[in-house]
């Protein structure tokens, strides 16, 4: 699995004209699933999200976490992620998990992202044509990938 983590002061999902879901202070987590992902890469990836200390504490430094602002958190499917453009102009998403196996990790990911973060939370609709409005706070746009756990 593979992340963009952007700290946000406000985000939102609109489906068809319509908001789906927004959020004030937290993380808009766009998520990439690729074919070779397991429930392990769920567990790993949002146990590191709720732990990231990315939040300035009192002195302005990066010291807090999401659970400890009490940030809102926000999921959006993004297979574009595992894009590879070692060839030719137009990208491939060969590695990018089929819809059979992304569903469900896509669902299990928030299941376990709620229940580490012990809060709700957001998401978009897999698959959906969505429009995202974001405003990065600092900014902070950081990027995790469960298969090289550095």
């Amino acid at each position: 699995m593979k992340i963009v983590l952007q700290r946000v002061s406000s985000a939102s999902v609109i489906i068809a004209h319509k908001v789906r879901c927004s959020i004030g202070q937290g993380l808009l987590i766009l998520l990439g699933i690729a074919d070779t992902d397991t429930e392990e890469d769920v567990e790993w990836l949002t146990k590191k999200i709720v732990a990231m200390r990315i939040f300035s504490d009192a002195a302005g430094l990066m010291n807090r976490s999401v659970t400890d602002v009490k940030g809102d958190l926000l999921v959006v499917s993004q297979f574009t992620l595992y894009a590879s453009t070692k060839k030719g102009n137009r990208p491939s998403f060969i590695k990018a998990a089929r819809p059979e196996k992304a569903i469900p990790l896509y669902e299990a990911f928030i299941a376990r992202l709620a229940q580490e973060a012990g809060q709700p939370v957001a998401a978009g609709i897999f698959g959906a044509d969505m429009q995202i409005a974001l405003t990065n706070d600092g900014p902070v746009t950081i990027i995790v990938d469960s298969q090289n756990r550095e």
